[in-house]
């Protein structure tokens, strides 16, 4: 069952970056990554180890790179919950980085985690090839910087000041950079680690994460505070284009599920082997936080 190996992903990621992470000075700093990496779904960091197992690639080895796209989001998490950027008091139900410490040190704490993700997939133990290391990095590099996440956090952010909202073409786009680009690497992370082609795993990572962000969207309309762990209804507060608010509720339902059957659809070359990332695509649609 996905769920269960969802969870068991999740714990093993867990320990493994309390490992990495033990015998650190307790300055707020390493307090607040800590913080921060303590919980969440971790489904990039499943999608890592899920498409490694795909590829025969072990678990030892994944594990790395897994901690590095788990660190990595959450360094996007503790950013963009600042007052400057999107301004939230709480995330996952706790409250975030800069509530519990300030402002100084939650930028600190993701400057740092943004650096341990690199730190953790070029160490050696995530494979003895430097050339797969290398990939991996300069892969994720992209990913979460200027051409892919950053660069959709800025589209997002320069959004709420247009007079125009933004075209779904736009909204695609933008998605695409901010919350699909690190769901791409993770997917194809297990295919990069196994030197194999990755291409069927990024179209079934591209539209897995389209689709995760439109129920994101869903979940600001249709979701309960306390469930979701965060603030809702504030895309519609600020008057920002949504996939809900560009094609309604239940046409962004649909075309969620559209998307879920295209992500299904690209996994087709690995036959059955697929099972759980397939069930990975039908939970994300699913999900209530």
């Amino acid at each position: 069952m996905f769920a269960d190996v969802l969870r068991r992903d999740a714990s093993r990621i867990g320990a493994h970056l309390d490992e990495v992470l033990k015998g650190q000075p307790d300055l707020p700093v390493i307090e607040g990554m800590r913080y921060a990496v303590s919980s969440g779904k971790r489904l990039r960091g499943f999608l890592v180890m899920e498409s490694a197992r795909l590829h025969g690639v072990s678990e030892t080895q994944s594990i790395w790179a897994a901690a590095a796209i788990e660190a990595i989001h959450a360094y996007s998490l503790v950013h963009d919950d600042l007052p400057c950027m999107d301004d939230d008091d709480l995330r996952r139900g706790m409250p975030t980085v800069h509530r519990k410490w300030d402002d100084g040190t939650a930028v600190l704490v993701g400057d740092a985690l943004q650096t341990f993700g690199f730190e953790l997939v070029l160490d050696q133990a995530c494979h003895g090839d430097a050339a797969v290391r290398s990939d991996l990095a300069l892969s994720l590099a992209r990913a979460s910087g200027h051409k892919g996440m950053v660069l959709g956090q800025a589209l997002d952010i320069a959004a709420e000041t247009v007079e125009t909202p933004l075209t779904l073409e736009q909204i695609t786009q933008l998605q695409a950079g901010k919350t699909g680009a690190l769901i791409v690497w993770s997917a194809e992370a297990g295919a990069r680690l196994a030197q194999a082609d990755p291409l069927p795993l990024t179209s079934y990572a591209t539209a897995l994460g389209l689709a995760f962000q439109i129920a994101d969207d869903i979940l600001d309309v249709e979701g309960d505070e306390t469930t979701v762990g965060k603030a809702v209804g504030k895309d519609a507060s600020r008057g920002k284009a949504t996939f809900v608010s560009l094609l309604g509720l239940e046409g962004a339902k649909a075309r969620a599920s559209e998307l879920v059957e295209a992500a299904c659809d690209a996994l087709s070359p690995y036959g059955t082997k697929a099972h759980t990332l397939n069930e990975a695509a039908r939970f994300v649609i699913s999900r209530d936080t």
